[in-house]
Formats: C-alpha cells, structure tokens, sequence
C-alpha cells in the first residue's frame, strides 16, 4: 500500500514558474540568477503558508544548478539538483530557529559556513522563522552576515518581520511576500482536483479558498479534509456542511426581507441560523461583509474589489441593483453598531434582533418619506397655481380700469356726436367687465401621517442616554451633568431627569432639543417629552454668602482701625 502524502507536499511547487501568487518576486530572483547579482543575504517575509520557504529552496537549488534553462529555471537533471530533489545535498543547509533559537546553535552555523562547497560555487543557508532566535543569538550572527565568504549566501523566512532588530534588516534584501487572491487559490484547486480526479463545485472551492485567508497551504490542508468528508464529488453543502459555514443564501434572502420590510421572516431565518449552532456575533459581521460586497457591485470600477467567482459575483450583481445606495449606507451603519455593542448587551439574541428589526424598518422609512414627499409637492404646486391665478386675476383687473378711463375721456368727452343715453350704456358695460369673476378652487386636505410610536422600555431608554452621553464625552461639565443621575420614564413616554443645582440646569439647557431628537429617532417615538427638574434644597441646609466687595472689605478693616481711614485721606486714595 502506497503512503498517503498530503497534497500541500505532494504539489509543493518545485520551480519558480509553479509558484503561485507571487510572480513579481520570482521574476526578480530569476533575474538576480540570470544577471549574477547575488546579495549575499536575502529575507522573505510575509503570512503563513504563501510559499516563503519554498522559493528559498528553489532559489537555493537553482543557483547551483550546472545546467540553466533559458528561462533561468533548474533542469532538475544535474547532479546538484538531483541531490536537492533527493534531501541528499550538503550545499544547502536548513536551520529552524524555532528550536535551535540559542548562541550555540548560531556559533556552529557560523564555524560550518567557513567550510567551502563540495559540489557547485556556492554554499546556501535557509533559516526558517529566524524571528525566534534570541537577541544574543542575533547579535553573534550580526558580523558574519554582513561579511560572510565569497560562496556563502543567507536567505531568512519569517512570518513575524517586527520581530527582527534593524541591524538584521539592514543588512539583507527584503522580498515582501503577499497573500494569494481567492481566484489564484480556486485555480489552483482545480488543477489539484483535476490531477486527483475529483469533482469540485465552483463555488464548494470559493468557500474553500474565503476560509484559508491567502494560504495555499492552508487551503490545499481543507482540501484534503473535504476529500474526505465527501469523496471524489465535492459540492458547496459538503463544504459548509464539513467547515460548519454559514450559508451565504441566507444573507441573500435577508436582504430581500429587508427590502420587503418583512420583519417577520427575517426574524424566522435569524431563529433558523441560531438553531443550526451560528453564534450571532459571527453572523452580523458576516451580514456586514456581505452589505460591503453589494456595495463594491454598484460600480463597474469598484467590482474588482469583490474577490469571488464569477457566478457569485453574478448573484451580488444582481441583488446589488435592487439596492439603493443610501439602504446599504444605513444597513451598514447599523451593523456596524451591534458589532460594537454586541458584546456590552447582556442579551446577545435581542440586541441583533433589534438591529435586523431596525433594518427592516429602513425600506418602511423610506416609503413614508416618499409619501410625505409628494403630498409636499402637490401642496406646494397647488399654492403656486392659486397665485398665479390671483396675479393674473389682477393685472386683467388692472389692465381693465385703465383701460374704460381712456375709452371714457376719448368717446364720451371729446366726441360730441354720442348721446347720454349710449355714454350711460357703454360705462355700465365696462363696469360689469370689472367685476372680479368668482374663481372656485377646492382645497383638499392633505391626507394625516401618523405619527411613529414605539414602545419601549426603562432599560432601552438608559442604553440610549448612556449613547448620548459618551458622544460628549469631551465636554467634561456637560458629561458629568449627563451621568450624575438617571432618567425616569413616566406615563406616556415622557421623560424626567432631575438636576442638582440651576449651574447643571444651564449647562444641558442648550442641548436639549438635540438631546429629545436622538432619543425619538433612537427609540423610534416621536411623543417622547423631555422634562429637566432642578431638586430643591431645605432650609435648613441653605447658607446665603454675600460675595464682599473691594469697599465693604475696606470699610470692615477701617471699623477695627480708625488709622487705616487718615491714612488714605492723607494720600487721597480711591476705589476705582
């Protein structure tokens, strides 16, 4: 029976061209082979499982290969890469500083380095995750990488670049590796799928290639473990069956509800995804990237930034068009502030059910304004209707007036041949011309919106105050005037908040009418009063002092000292 090999070391890239996600540092290390410019210390940095170490073993192998391809490729054929394919070579030499982190273990690397290469020009050392070498260890390696000898060359990996002291870092070339885009990993597990004669769903391996984050490594590991979960045949509910993945359909259908404003079944899909073992907090992040995801949809420039498949990305498009972009904006604000708060809540199921509740409300708000929007115009087109009738109404009045005098001072004062009986008959019909013509216009009222009024209650109301409180957090008076006492809930919604002194009752005065518009749009009802009552202070406690001024003082010490009154006589003195 053949021994099993994973396929993370089975298809472990063995020249630079297979190397996948990396082809601006490969083509720069093929060139540096090519050229013969090689530094004599070279660090790969970067996140795990991108390949760091295995460029360095394929850098290592193809310096000392005897026969180059054109490409600057090892042929695989000569004697050096034979014994490097092998594990058989002693120009290459491995060394994990994370359990050979001492000032030993550096000391004999740097007495073997003095040895000269066997077979081949140059002797190779790759220390892999060098940031565990102790600070001593560092310092004993700091003079032989700067200058080691003509055939040794260092090449470094480590996944935690910070951890390196400068000294280290200034002395070698720094090669920044990046992490591998989805569609190169879905790529590359399909070509592995292909070659192990496995059929994989598209979308069963962009889900595979979302949960390993930029490895390789870690996606061909995942892989490996749905293989054997669900065979030869891997289909998407393998994977999110396998992984325990939530189902991106059910953030499509929330977005439709939402859209609906069907709080109902959007609360019945949240109860469906709790009941499969979800924790909320996952899903409303997940919620919140998948709102980011329909943002990037609206715009042809901006989709790129959706790494996915194409026939996900088609489903994003689609939904993306039936939102508008002020909904997303608002959803995502709201998302946003259950992550926040989410883990300040004590009821973790109510807190994300009220920000669903909250999106659902968003497409309801936006009818309404629709609504008043248009009773608004048709109000404000009617007004202008009726003005411009009264002015035309005017000018034909006044057009009308000017007009009889003349008629009335040409034909009847100047032209003698009519009678009084025709004057009399043309001035009574000019003057029934006058008369304003009776306009009948029907008002109709505009249709009542009712006012939005939604319970809630005293725990509600704190939460939201506290809010409010931490926005002016800065203003230290107005904080402590905020937090010095709680607000109590009366019948209907209207809120008292007592203060100690009129000095507090000045400071929050100002804010509010601010302060009432944050709780309405918060507590979603629009009859809250705000009521502010300063305590009165007993009697008994009330000690008036009288503030003294520069007189009263003066005429207080000149009672005890007649002399000190002669004295400012004698240089005549004054108050200002």
């Amino acid at each position: 029976m053949d021994n099993y090999i994973v396929s993370a070391l089975k298809y472990r890239p063995s020249t630079f061209n297979t190397v996948v996600g990396q082809s601006a540092i490969t083509s720069t290390l093929k060139n540096a082979i090519k050229n013969n410019h090689l530094a004599h210390a070279y660090l790969f940095c970067g996140p795990r499982g991108i390949g760091k170490t295995t460029c360095a073993r394929i850098f290592a192998k193809t310096i000392n290969c005897e026969n180059k391809t054109a490409d600057s490729e090892a042929c695989n054929e000569c004697e050096s890469c034979k014994a490097f394919n092998q594990d058989r070579s002693f120009n290459i030499h491995e060394l994990d500083a994370a359990s050979n982190s001492s000032v030993d273990n550096i000391r004999s690397l740097i007495d073997q380095v003095r040895i000269p290469p066997q077979i081949g020009k140059y002797s190779l050392y790759i220390i892999d995750e060098v940031h565990m070498l102790s600070a001593s260890a560092f310092n004993a390696f700091l003079k032989t990488l700067e200058e080691p000898p003509a055939h040794a060359i260092f090449i470094l990996a480590t996944t935690e670049k910070h951890k390196i002291i400068p000294t280290i870092l200034s002395r070698c070339q720094i090669f920044d590796f990046h992490r591998i885009s989805i569609s190169q990993i879905i790529n590359h597990l399909q070509f592995v799928a292909e070659q192990e004669n496995v059929t994989a769903e598209e979308e069963a391996l962009n889900i595979i290639a979302q949960k390993a984050d930029g490895s390789m490594r870690d996606a061909l590991s995942i892989f490996d473990q749905i293989v054997s979960f669900a065979g030869s045949s891997i289909s998407y509910k393998n994977v999110i069956n396998s992984l325990n993945v939530l189902d991106y359909e059910y953030y499509f259908k929330l977005i439709d509800n939402f859209l609906e404003s069907d709080y109902r079944e959007v609360l019945l899909t949240y109860n469906e995804i709790l009941s499969k073992g979800f924790d909320g907090h996952n899903f409303i992040n997940g919620l919140a990237n998948h709102l980011r995801d329909l943002l990037v949809c609206k715009n042809e420039k901006t989709l790129s930034l959706l790494d996915a498949g194409q026939k996900i990305k088609d489903k994003y498009k689609n939904q993306a068009q039936q939102c508008p972009v002020n909904f997303i904006f608002s959803a995502l604000e709201i998302c946003n502030k259950c992550d926040i708060n989410y883990k300040l809540s004590k009821n973790f199921r109510l807190h994300v059910e009220l920000a669903l509740l909250n999106l659902s409300n968003l497409n309801a708000e936006k009818k309404k304004n629709n609504i008043r929007q248009n009773i608004e115009e048709k109000t404000e087109k009617k007004e202008l209707k009726e003005d411009k009738q009264e002015s035309e109404q005017k000018t034909n009045q006044e057009k009308i007036k000017t007009e009889i005098p003349e008629k009335k001072n040409g034909n009847l004062a100047t032209q003698k041949s009519i009678s009084v009986k025709e004057a009399f008959k043309l001035v009574n019909e000019k003057s029934e011309i006058i008369k304003e013509p009776e306009v009948k216009i029907s008002k109709q009222e505009a249709p009542i919106i009712e006012e939005i009024i939604s319970e809630f209650t005293i725990e509600q109301l704190l939460e939201k105050w506290s809010i409010y409180a931490k926005n002016h957090e800065e203003e230290k008076r107005l904080f402590t005037v905020l937090t010095s006492n709680k607000p109590v809930l009366t019948n209907n919604y209207a809120i008292e908040y007592r203060l100690k002194n009129t000095m507090q009752e000045i400071e929050i005065k100002d804010i509010k009418p601010q302060l009432l518009n944050f709780l309405k749009q918060e507590l979603k009802n629009s009859s809250i009063t705000l009521n502010f009552i300063v305590e009165e202070v007993k009697e008994d406690d009330t000690q008036k002092k009288h503030l003294f001024t520069d007189r009263d003082k003066y005429k207080f010490m000149s009672e005890k000292n007649p002399n000190l009154e002669k004295l400012r006589q004698q240089l005549n003195l004054d108050f200002e």
